[in-house]
């Protein structure tokens, strides 16, 4: 049977798989991981695919539009997210007038709010909730023998879906165990994606993203994908396996400069960790690869990961502020961190900080303490995001709760660059307020004379690391000069605002007279 595995178009760029979809600052793009995924286990069990990233390959509707009715499929499964999910419910009515199939929506948005999805239109018939490789699956076996009525879908766990007017949630599919029986992700990209669309800021370009666990042994309140998408423990492949795959990215990927793991915390098992170090060392495994961490990883896990060619580790400090660390249940602190920023340069091992403004417990002070330690951690990149809560996760619920959720319509969750639009407003610090905040922190961390000069002695240094260097560095230098402009296009406004105010007595004591 033929399924369309649908990233649906959207802003160019767009990572809508990404923990917190938007056009990035930096020129970040995600791979369609999750639909990727699905899209293997969909082709495990004999079905004929056909992947399309829009926003990675610059497609447009009409281009997709095109590509479906050529293709003629029987069932299309599309992505989306919370900032998108209107865009993309559209995107699926207008797929609907040319080939009027079974149609499901996946990702995080219907998996926190399923029966709210199938609500926005009569055309979605379905929706997939939580880790939904096999849920899909089940459904296209259903589609392909023409099992579609109430009683049939009733049987299919890990879904809701639409009976006439009815819409019915049925009990969550248990969580996959055994991830070896899972196809390799890099198999899917091959034969359907061109590798070289997607850049990760902090990783060598080309790279190619894998993953070697879902969940984590972890449980910060704020995290996405860990609540509502792989719900539940870590759960990982085995060591082979992911060497095996490793193997096959370094014979069909001939030009990928790295491989990043995009496991929540690769290193929640440190002795799996140095397991797969010392198997890749054993095969002779060159390609380089990074993976996401955390501060309480050991000097001698990071030397051995070193070894096995580990480049860069990505990393959630967060905050500065102990309390706030404690609000959102980190489990860490600003102490340990900074050990582990010695100990990641007693490796030789670089590092991608992640900082977040405005969680719970936040204020002026906590932020500032934020943006010192980053300058004083000194990692070699670092991303500063104010907090986007998203339905589904622990701060979602608690912000919501006390009424500082901006608005629930999700198409002002960016704005019309596609970028972060701050939904989270609370006393003493507003939403603008929190985005101000991070376009300082990025100023002060990226425009200090010592980082520049070690960034120019790593060009000149190490070829490897220029060309991605050089591809941030153009992106962000770019986001700030249209800031900029933007600041001043608002700030000529208000003052236009002001004169005419004035030339119509508002704000003056005549006008205070003629209001009385």
């Amino acid at each position: 049977m033929r399924v369309l595995m649908l990233n649906p178009p959207f802003f160019p760029k767009y990572s809508r798989s990404s923990r917190s979809p938007c056009v990035t600052k930096g020129g970040t793009l995600y791979y369609p991981i999750w639909l990727a995924y699905a899209t293997g286990v969909l082709e495990q069990a004999g079905h004929k695919c056909k992947l399309v990233d829009a926003p990675a390959s610059g497609k447009t509707l009409d281009d997709v539009k095109g590509i479906a009715k050529k293709f003629r499929p029987e069932m299309i499964v599309s992505d989306t997210s919370t900032p998108s999910i209107y865009n993309d419910v559209h995107a699926l009515e207008e797929l609907r007038k040319e080939t009027d199939v079974f149609s499901a929506l996946v990702g995080t948005h219907p998996s926190a709010l399923p029966l709210e999805t199938l609500q926005l239109s009569e055309k979605i018939d379905a929706v997939a909730v939580h880790e939904y490789d096999y849920s899909v699956r089940e459904l296209a076996e259903n589609v392909e023998k023409g099992r579609l009525g109430e009683k049939d879908l009733k049987k299919v766990k890990g879904i809701a879906f639409r009976s006439g007017k009815k819409l019915q949630r049925n009990e969550d599919r248990p969580l996959i165990q055994n991830l070896d029986e899972l196809p390799f992700v890099s198999g899917v990209y091959k034969r359907h994606l061109n590798y070289k669309d997607y850049f990760y800021s902090a990783n060598l370009w080309p790279e190619v993203t894998i993953v070697t666990g879902r969940g984590c042994p972890f449980n910060c309140k704020f995290c996405y994908w860990v609540q509502v998408l792989n719900t539940g423990a870590y759960r990982v492949r085995s060591v082979p396996n992911v060497i095996e795959e490793f193997q096959f990215i370094e014979e069909n990927f001939p030009e990928a400069k790295e491989v990043f793991l995009e496991d929540d915390t690769f290193t929640g098992f440190p002795k799996r960790v140095e397991q797969f170090c010392d198997e890749k060392a054993k095969q002779g495994i060159k390609i380089r690869w990074s993976c996401n961490a955390r501060v309480d990883t050991r000097l001698e896990t990071l030397q051995k990961m070193k070894k096995a060619g580990c480049r860069l580790l990505c990393v959630g400090f967060e905050s500065g502020s102990q309390d706030v660390l404690n609000n959102v249940s980190k489990g860490t602190t600003p102490a340990r961190m900074e050990q582990f920023m010695q100990d990641t340069k007693k490796a030789g091992i670089m590092v991608h900080g992640c900082f977040m403004v405005g969680n719970q417990g936040e204020t002026a002070e906590t932020i500032r303490a934020t943006i010192e330690l980053a300058k004083k951690l000194d990692p070699d990149t670092a991303q500063f995001f104010p907090i986007m809560v998203y339905p589904g996760t622990a701060s979602y619920r608690e912000f919501k709760k006390k009424g500082w959720i901006v608005t629930e319509d999700y198409s002002k969750w960016l704005d019309e660059r596609g970028w972060h639009n701050c939904m989270v407003s609370r006393p003493g610090l507003s939403n603008n307020d929190l985005v101000e905040w991070c376009d300082k922190a990025r100023k002060e961390f990226y425009l200090r004379p010592k980082y520049m000069g070690k960034k120019a002695v790593q060009v000149a240094t190490n070829p490897r690391e220029a060309r991605r260097i050089a591809k941030a560095g153009r992106t962000f230098f770019k986001y700030l000069w249209e800031n900029k402009a933007k600041e001043a296009r608002e700030s000529r406004e208000e003052s236009k605002g002001k004169e005419a105010e004035a030339g119509r007595g508002i704000g003056t004591g005549e006008g205070k007279g003629k209001g009385n």
